[in-house]
């Protein structure tokens, strides 16, 4: 993409603050039936395929800027992941291998051999498993601001004490947060971001009523439970089909992980690029959308 554009997509977003926003009306959702659970997906756009996966604390939702600005050259394909957003909340299931082959089902349902990767957060995890399991399938990864289970400093990085939810999880908890939703995800937004008055009100709430319906917290706390084991499997996979082939482009939060997003990837890929998100902590698309959509755009493009 010549730099201009990418120049024009920055400041399109500069200093703006973006609450959620509806999915162009070019996107319809369907129920897709995949691996023994239902995903909520949200389809549009024509050209080469580019699944967008979400994080913790986010739904699909987070990427509908995104969306908008990469439907005019990509079939674009967005996902929440089981047991998030408005996907059905199985009671197993949770690794992030097994939720790989719920996006691979996804993409076999709507006949999408090929496709692209734009990852954040947990999303990020399940990412590594689907290109890990499906190199043939996922032809680029640009992969955003959260570690990999099992890979590198791993049992440094979970002694952080930004991380302590990581093992915050079971019935009493679960008590703790039923109806405190709104705060449980406050301190997320308040504690990872460069600036938490970039997580607008709107925004906060949105996602606290998702979070809020009938097991969704539950399956949220089985992400990280799920963790253990997933970074078994990772060493497993990685030891199993060696490095990934495929472009990646690790992405960093200024404010966040950095050019350290790279060091991970770096351990499981052969051809990895370091970039960083400025002015960002770990939500990029709240905190610098307008930076975070041009990045993606101009790998996706190349």
């Amino acid at each position: 993409m010549p730099r201009v554009v990418i120049s024009l997509l920055a400041l399109l977003f500069a200093g703006s603050v973006l609450a959620i926003e509806p999915f162009p009306s070019g996107f319809h959702t369907s129920e897709i039936a995949t691996n023994g659970t239902t995903l909520h997906v949200r389809t549009g756009g024509s050209g080469p395929a580019v699944v967008l996966l979400h994080g913790f604390a986010d739904t699909g939702d987070m990427w509908a800027t995104a969306a908008a600005a990469l439907m005019h050259d990509h079939t674009v394909i967005v996902p929440d992941l089981r047991g998030m957003g408005l996907s059905a909340h199985p009671d197993t299931g949770y690794t992030k291998k097994n939720q790989a082959v719920d996006i691979a089902g996804v993409m076999d349902a709507l006949k999408i051999q090929k496709a692209a990767l734009v990852t954040h957060d947990i999303g990020n995890m399940v990412g590594y498993a689907l290109a890990v399991q499906y190199p043939d399938r996922i032809t680029k990864w640009m992969v955003i601001d959260a570690p990999l289970p099992g890979i590198g400093n791993w049992e440094e990085i979970k002694q952080s004490p930004l991380l302590w939810h990581f093992n915050f999880r079971g019935p009493d908890e679960e008590r703790l947060v039923a109806g405190r939703e709104r705060i449980y995800l406050d301190r997320f937004y308040n504690e990872l971001s460069a600036d938490p008055k970039k997580i607008d009100e709107a925004t906060r709430q949105h996602y606290a009523a998702l979070y809020a319906r009938p097991h969704a917290i539950h399956d949220a706390f089985e992400q990280f439970g799920a963790f253990n084991q997933d970074a078994l499997d990772n060493k497993a996979l990685l030891a199993e089909k060696g490095k990934l082939a495929m472009p990646v482009l690790a992405v960093g939060g200024e404010k966040s992980a950095g050019k350290r997003q790279a060091d991970i990837l770096a351990l499981v890929a052969t051809h990895v690029t370091a970039d960083v998100i400025p002015d960002s902590g770990h939500w990029i698309m709240e905190e610098n959308p307008g930076a975070t959509v041009a990045m993606m755009t101009a790998f996706l493009s190349n």
